[in-house]
C-alpha cells in the first residue's frame, strides 16, 4: 500500500505495530466507556457509527456497550490493527488510509479520537471534509487542544504530533455545523484515566 504522507507510512509500519502492544488494555476500554457515556448523553437516536482511525477498536468496544443496536464501522490503515478489528463482531472494517476513504453512506455518529494530532497539517482540510460528508447528524472530535497550531516531539520523532483547535476549524469551515457540547478528560482522574484530551460534539443543522 502506498501513502501520500510520511505520517501515514509511520503509523502503517513498525511504530504503529508497537503502539498496538502499548495500548491493548481493558482499563482503556473502561475509561472509554466513561468518556463516551458523557459524550453520548447529548445525542439522540444513533443507529450507525463510524470511527476514523480505530486502531484495534478499543473505542468501538466501549460504544458497543453503550449503543448495542448500532451498526459500527471502522477505518484503519495498520494491517495488524485491522486483523484485531476484524475479530470484533459486527464491525465493518475499511482497511485504508483516512485520506483515501470515500464514504459510501452517511452515518449518525462520526468520530475521531487521538488521530487528527497525527495527520499531516496540509491534509487536515481533506480529513475535515471526509468527516463532514460521512455524517448525517453528529461529529465528535477527541484530541489534544491548542488555541494556536503547534508541533511537539512524539517519542523522539519530529513531524508526528500536532496540536491545534481542530473543532474550531471545522466549525469555521461548515456553517451548518453547530457545537452541541464539549468537555475535558484529565490524566490524573483516579477512576477513568485518559490523556489530557478535549472533546467536542458537533451537530449538522
Amino acid at each position: 500500500m502506498s501513502y501520500r504522507t510520511e505520517q501515514e507510512a509511520f503509523w502503517a509500519g513498525g511504530f504503529g505495530n508497537e503502539y498496538i502492544g502499548r495500548n491493548n488494555d481493558t482499563e482503556i476500554v473502561a475509561a472509554n466507556l466513561a468518556l463516551f457515556a458523557r459524550i453520548l448523553q447529548a445525542t439522540q437516536s444513533i443507529a450507525s457509527v463510524i470511527e476514523f482511525g480505530s486502531n484495534i477498536g478499543l473505542n468501538l468496544q466501549a460504544i458497543r456497550h453503550l449503543l448495542p443496536k448500532a451498526n459500527l464501522a471502522a477505518i484503519e490503515l495498520n494491517t495488524q490493527a485491522v486483523a484485531a478489528l476484524q475479530k470484533q463482531p459486527n464491525v465493518s472494517v475499511f482497511h485504508q488510509s483516512i485520506l483515501d476513504f470515500e464514504p459510501e453512506i452517511s452515518r449518525d455518529f462520526v468520530f475521531i479520537k487521538g488521530v487528527l494530532i497525527h495527520i499531516n497539517p496540509n491534509e487536515l482540510a481533506t480529513v475535515y471534509e471526509k468527516l463532514y460528508r460521512s455524517s448525517n447528524r453528529y461529529i465528535c472530535i477527541v484530541e489534544y487542544y491548542s488555541p494556536t497550531p503547534v508541533e511537539l516531539d512524539y517519542r523522539g520523532h519530529n513531524g508526528k504530533l500536532f496540536k491545534r483547535d481542530f473543532a474550531g476549524e471545522m466549525l469555521d469551515a461548515y456553517s451548518n455545523l453547530k457545537l452541541l457540547d464539549y468537555g475535558f478528560v484529565y490524566h490524573r482522574d483516579t477512576h477513568f484515566e485518559q490523556d489530557d484530551l478535549n472533546w467536542f460534539l458537533m451537530e449538522k443543522r
